[in-house]
């Protein structure tokens, strides 16, 4: 990852769609083009979040799998607002 994050968010204990409500309500407080990283785990906020979040315009910087975790493990999104 070559950019650093403003905002961190670890949502690993959330299911959906608190997964979602918990970003979306980060994202709103900061300011336009800060970036947050969100630690998430599991296919569906895996799928959810970064499309919701995309589709009100925010820009998906990358999606990273962290070592030693499977396909549906612990995943880090790196967001930037609008």
């Amino acid at each position: 990852m070559t950019e650093k994050p403003n905002y961190s968010l670890d949502i690993t204990g959330e299911v959906c769609p608190m997964t979602f409500v918990k970003t979306k309500l980060l994202v709103e407080r900061m300011p336009s083009g800060e970036m947050v990283e969100v630690r998430l785990k599991g296919a569906e906020p895996l799928a959810n979040v970064p499309r919701s979040l995309a589709e009100l315009g925010h820009q998906i910087i990358s999606t990273v799998r962290e070592d030693g975790e499977g396909a549906d493990g612990i995943h880090r999104l790196l967001v930037r607002k609008k």
